[in-house]
């Protein structure tokens, strides 16, 4: 059965895309097949994959707005094993339309159900907010990955997070997990980088990934010619943390089963 796993934190610019792009690339390395879902109105994930959101004929807003199966929506990558959903800027009036629905938390899990067992991972990649689609994304998820940039600002973004699951829980999805945080944009010089490393593992302990993802150029200029990094330049620290990440993940899983 395919495991859902939302990438998600309301605070921005703490590497939600990239993370997702990568991992997802580095779950197909290993063989796994994988789904990306969209869910953010930016639509920086499909990009990041070199496809044009205006010339897709369908996009996760349809699937969310007017019922389209996602089965069919899907376009392949340039990652043999891994699909993608993507999203476009009217995703944004999504969230109003969802508003009148029944179960309107809902749409986006019932919707996985038919092509959950299709892909071993399927990737959800939140927008910047705690909204209805995102909300959707946190019932829909068997985890959540929570980004952390280290910087001063970065534990303020993890507790309204942790209070938006705590709430969707107990109504909406009993069995959500918080999957662990992981340390983006790390340079391991700064004494501050250390300093929110140490306190995420005191407050958090084993739920903080040992992997951590650095501050890396080759990282941040690969979704700018359509390709994650490990396409781009595999040797990177920025490809092989986001490997260590995947294997992190399996293993973790592993020891589940």
């Amino acid at each position: 059965m395919g495991k859902i796993i939302a990438i998600a934190n309301q605070k921005g610019g703490v590497g939600k895309t990239t993370t997702t792009i990568n991992l997802a690339a580095s779950l197909a390395a290993e063989h796994k097949k994988v789904l990306i879902i969209d869910a953010d109105p930016q639509a920086n994930a499909t990009s990041g994959y070199g496809i044009n959101p205006d010339e897709m004929t369908s996009s996760i807003y349809e699937c969310l707005a007017d019922d389209y199966p996602l089965a069919g929506c899907q376009v392949k990558t340039c990652v043999e094993g891994l699909d993608l959903i993507g999203s476009r800027i009217d995703l944004a009036g999504a969230e109003i339309e969802l508003v009148s629905r029944p179960n309107r938390e809902k749409v986006l899990a019932g919707l996985l159900k038919p092509i959950k067992d299709d892909y071993d991972y399927i990737l959800i990649d939140c927008s910047p907010s705690l909204g209805l689609i995102t909300v959707n994304a946190l019932t829909a998820a068997d985890s959540v990955i929570i980004p952390v940039q280290a910087e001063y600002f970065a534990l303020e973004g993890i507790t309204k997070l942790i209070n938006t699951i705590r709430i969707i829980k107990p109504k909406l999805n009993p069995t959500l997990e918080i999957e662990g945080f992981l340390l983006t944009m790390y340079d391991a010089r700064l004494r501050l980088a250390n300093q929110i490393y140490e306190e995420l593992k005191t407050h958090f302990g084993d739920m903080v990934f040992n992997t951590v993802i650095p501050r890396n150029i080759r990282l941040s200029e690969a979704p700018s010619h359509g390709l994650p990094a490990l396409l781009y330049d595999p040797e990177s620290r920025g490809a092989t943390s986001h490997i260590a990440l995947a294997r992190e993940i399996m293993a973790k899983h592993k020891r589940k089963k």
